[in-house]
């Protein structure tokens, strides 16, 4: 069994979601976030992307708000840690 650093899939997993908030691939993660995360995730990922599409220059800052928020998350709930870094592989798969 893989022993999973949780700051390790956060940092990961906020570059991926940041990335993806202007691809195709968001519609599929934003689903994805509301269903295993929750509604709130799923707004600030849909705050993300209108963020991003107004102005690519703020990913720095998106990026290190995801790594916070989701580090928070998997603080709290480690029990996610797997699930978070299952949807950042599938999400990465799904980027062009």
């Amino acid at each position: 069994m893989t022993v999973l650093n949780t700051r390790r899939v956060a940092w990961d997993a906020a570059r991926v979601f940041v990335q993806a908030s202007t691809s195709d691939a968001y519609w599929w993660l934003g689903d994805m976030v509301n269903r295993h995360l929750g509604v709130m995730y799923q707004l600030k990922l849909a705050e993300t992307r209108l963020r991003m599409l107004e102005d690519d220059a703020v990913t720095v800052v998106e990026t290190g708000a995801w790594r916070a928020r989701l580090d928070d998350l998997l603080a709290g709930r480690p029990d996610l840690t797997p699930l978070v870094a299952d949807l950042t592989k599938e999400t990465v798969a799904r980027l062009p």
